[in-house]
């Protein structure tokens, strides 16, 4: 199991010229205190993160993680990362991963309250052992997210399309899937729309064609699944982003979630209805992923 690391950066504008950021990271003790007690990120969940896979010390898909921090911060009106001292910093953070699966997070708060900058740092730790549930799959359940799928056009201040911090609501779903005698969710939208997972992008097989649900602006665009079209595509097959109805859900020929540090989960049921696992397509679709990436 490879050890905790931790990286405190001094965040640089996107015009900084340099080309060595070394001098902006500090490593710190990842088991003691290290943000202060007036930090927004802890006192308001203000601020956005990413979750890089690490595969045997390989940073997985970083540019697309990266693209997706920028974009994130731009709806959060925090300022813009310097996307060359983020990967920096992620490979630094990589390079202490041993062997097997890790998780890098990369996390850019708003800062202390009234202060003069934002805060941002970086950690490593050993990834969940999930290989059991890429093997026998996940049951879900539907839930109302509360809104109608016109919101984030309509109300952008919502933050839908961003990955913040503010993860109580995806968490208190996953505890009601389970209270209901499932292991995860799919957040659907009030006129019958599907979204996504608390923490996964949603792909179903619906007559031979991979789907996910279009990326408005209430969907994350998720990296994983756009890494997992792009190895479908190259092996023949279809793909098609467009709103999925709820009620298609259970007409699916197959299902998944997919994220960076699962992978690829196959759903066995929704909402009571079984699923077809595709065992065979689901184990190639996971060695690609657990393959190097760039």
């Amino acid at each position: 199991m490879v050890s905790r690391y931790a990286l405190i950066i001094d965040p640089a504008t996107p015009d900084d010229p340099r080309t060595d950021f070394t001098s902006t990271f500090s490593e710190v003790d990842a088991t003691a205190p290290a943000l202060s007690v007036g930090e927004l990120s802890t006192q308001r969940g203000d601020g956005i993160f990413e979750s890089v896979g690490v595969i045997d010390g390989h940073a997985q898909e970083v540019q697309a993680h990266l693209d997706r921090l920028a974009h994130s911060a731009e709806i959060c009106d925090l300022p813009a990362p310097n996307l060359e001292q983020w990967r920096a910093a992620t490979v630094l953070a990589a390079a202490h991963c041993g062997p097997g699966e890790s998780v890098i997070k990369l996390i850019l708060s708003r800062g202390v309250d009234h202060g003069p900058a934002p805060t941002a740092w970086i950690t490593a730790n050993p990834a969940p052992d999930f290989a059991g549930v890429r093997v026998r799959g996940v049951r879900v359940v539907t839930l109302d997210r509360g809104y109608d799928s016109a919101v984030p056009a309509r109300a952008p201040w919502l933050l839908l399309g961003a990955k913040t911090l503010s993860y109580a609501v995806n968490m208190a779903a996953i505890r009601e899937a389970k209270r209901r005698g499932a292991d995860d969710a799919i957040f659907v939208s009030t006129d019958g729309i599907v979204f996504e997972a608390p923490t996964a992008s949603l792909i179903v097989r619906i007559n031979d064609v991979y789907v996910t649900p279009a990326p408005t602006g209430g969907i994350l665009q998720g990296t994983t699944q756009l890494s997992a079209f792009s190895w479908m595509q190259a092996q023949g097959l279809t793909t098609e982003y467009r709103d999925v109805l709820t009620d298609e859900l259970h007409r699916a020929d197959a299902a998944w979630l997919v994220s960076s540090v699962r992978l690829a989960a196959p759903i066995t049921e929704i909402d009571g209805t079984t699923i077809p696992l595709d065992a065979e397509f689901t184990a190639r679709l996971n060695e690609y992923l657990l393959s190097p990436r760039d």
